[in-house]
């Protein structure tokens, strides 16, 4: 797996497609027009997204309490204080298009993952 670099997500709706745009080394808004929209992403329209660039999402979501709990590459929903919010991990590190590069998840009161192959 190549670096990852981090994307903030161009508005507070577009995690989704940051997410992608980050696992897949492509422009943020060459995603917001893949995905038809530049507001919230389904987890239809995530698996469709990431298909297109190659890659494939675990069957079922497993929830999940501690970042050592992760696959090496894995799409997370969280619940934060805020709304539902995408992210990603890859290898140790959570890439949050809303906070960031992180060494563990940020505030959320649940949390799962679908691993990506």
């Amino acid at each position: 797996m190549k670096e990852i670099k981090h994307i903030f997500e161009p508005n507070p709706l577009a995690c989704g497609q940051a997410v992608v745009a980050m696992l897949t080394s492509t422009d943020v808004y060459e995603v917001i027009e893949l995905a038809g929209t530049d507001r919230e992403t389904t987890l239809k329209d995530m698996k469709a997204l990431l298909l297109h660039f190659g890659f494939k999402l675990s069957p079922e979501r497993k929830q999940v309490q501690n970042v050592s709990e992760l696959s090496d590459i894995a799409l997370l929903s969280l619940e934060t204080p805020k709304c539902w919010h995408w992210s990603l991990y890859v290898s140790g590190k959570v890439y949050d298009p809303e906070y960031g590069v992180l060494d563990n998840f940020p505030a959320s009161n649940r949390k799962y993952f679908w691993e990506i192959t």
